[in-house]
């Protein structure tokens, strides 16, 4: 009758013994940490691990199997080990950091065949735009624009020009013809009928135009007769204050026409009269341009 078979557990290489028993720590180990998350609280569904909003699978803890003995123990029979535990994977869920957000989702890319917005659709049958076309016209419209500026300021330049010229003609026609009046006043207002026929001449000199004629006329046949009838003398001046210029002064003026007025006063003496009469007088001479310097064309008594 055979013995039976016994398990001794000195049995074995060191090396096998050192391998089991490394083994059964590592699976005493592993149920311990099982142990402890569940009582934590963790909940584990199918293998899931949840512990925030975002579920993450791990790993359980590799347990290491132990070698299976090949041999024999002493007696020769199948030495005993652990069965092996297969791996099981899990998940663990894992709250995103404060401040965390998460990144917008890509817009899709649009379809290169559809057409844009701000590009419509040009009609079927129309003619393809060449390039340059529209440049000309617009250069045209603008060469125009350009040349009308250009015209215009010609032409105000032009105008201004014309208007300053003729400013300084005037400016230099009142000083030149409000000289010629003060001379003349004197010579056309007097006469002695002593020498008529000089001071009819010397008069007629300083005149021009219309009035040179009518002058001319009524001397000869009004003044010169009743001067020599009645022996009269007639002295003309203009009034001038003491260390003074003539009271004379411009009303009106132009490039060829100016218009004066003086102040004149006259001495008359003849035998209708007794003694010197003087008589102040206004006088208006309107004075002219001419070839031989400035005229008097025209003499109003006011």
């Amino acid at each position: 009758m055979s013995n039976p078979s016994t398990r001794v557990r000195g049995a074995g290489t060191p090396a096998r013994r050192t391998l089991a028993a490394a083994a059964r720590a590592a699976a005493k180990r592993t149920e311990r940490t099982e142990g402890g998350e569940r009582t934590g609280g963790a909940e584990r569904t199918g293998g899931t691990e949840r512990t925030g909003r975002t579920a993450v699978p791990t790993r359980r803890p590799e347990r290491t199997e132990p070698a299976r003995r090949t041999g024999t123990d002493g007696d020769g029979s199948p030495a005993d080990g652990p069965p092996a535990d297969p791996l099981s994977g899990r998940t663990v869920v894992i709250e995103p950091p404060d401040g965390w957000d998460d990144p917008p989702e890509p817009s899709p890319a649009p379809d290169e065949d559809e057409p844009r917005a701000e590009d419509p659709a040009e009609p079927a049958g129309s003619p393809a735009r060449r390039p340059g076309q529209g440049v000309r016209p617009r250069r045209g419209l603008y060469a125009a624009l350009l040349a009308l500026l250009l015209v215009a300021g010609l032409v105000a330049v032009a105008v201004l020009g014309l208007h300053y010229r003729d400013a300084r003609r005037t400016e230099a026609a009142r000083d030149e013809a409000l000289a010629a009046a003060r001379e003349a006043a004197p010579v056309v207002l007097s006469y002695d009928h002593r020498h008529l026929d000089r001071d009819f001449s010397r008069a007629l000199a300083q005149l021009t135009g219309d009035f040179r004629e009518e002058y001319r006329r009524t001397t000869k046949t009004v003044v010169a007769p009743t001067a020599a009838k009645y022996r009269g003398t007639v002295k003309a001046t203009v009034v001038a204050p003491p260390g003074g210029a003539p009271a004379a002064s411009v009303v009106s003026a132009a490039p060829d026409r100016v218009v004066v007025l003086l102040f004149v006063n006259q001495v008359t003496e003849s035998t209708q009269v007794t003694g010197p009469r003087l008589d102040l007088n206004r006088v208006r001479m309107t004075l002219s341009r001419t070839s031989q310097g400035w005229k008097v064309s025209a003499v109003d008594a006011l």
